[in-house]
């Protein structure tokens, strides 16, 4: 994007559409983290950042060239500035030998999320949909 003005963004098919590729491939990576990462992590919007990619994907005719222009030439350099600071902060050796098990609370909250995620996937929902919309992560849904 560097360089690249508005006109040329929206005129040239080729940086148009690798743009909004890449959008789309950050928001998938924003909806699989988990949810503790995300709510240790609270300074991104992370929903904002779901939600968009939701609109690429199964929205075409909803994308706005403004919107879309706005999130790469405003959003993305900030949001990979944090991205960078948060590898740098992790303890790499913890979370390698971390064994990830998604345990289900005893709560009436997850319950309902779990019910709705099984209902909405026995209609055919994607699972991106279903994330977004009962806030399980994607690996959870998958399970089920």
């Amino acid at each position: 994007m560097e360089g690249i003005t508005y006109d040329e963004f929206v005129s040239d098919i080729r940086i148009y559409y690798s743009v909004m590729k890449n959008v789309e491939v950050i928001g998938e990576a924003a909806n699989m983290l988990t949810r503790d990462f995300k709510e240790q992590y609270q300074e991104l919007p992370w929903r904002q950042i779901v939600r968009m990619r939701n609109v690429l994907v199964h929205g075409y005719a909803q994308v706005s060239d403004a919107d879309l222009w706005d999130t790469a030439s405003k959003d993305i350099k900030p949001l990979r500035e944090q991205v960078e600071k948060y590898l740098k902060e992790m303890d790499w050796n913890s979370w390698e030998q971390a064994e990830t098990i998604f345990v289900e609370m005893d709560n009436a909250l997850y319950n309902n999320a779990v019910n709705t995620a099984r209902k909405m996937k026995s209609k055919g929902f994607l699972v991106g949909d279903i994330s977004e919309i009962s806030g399980l992560s994607a690996e959870e849904i998958l399970k089920m």
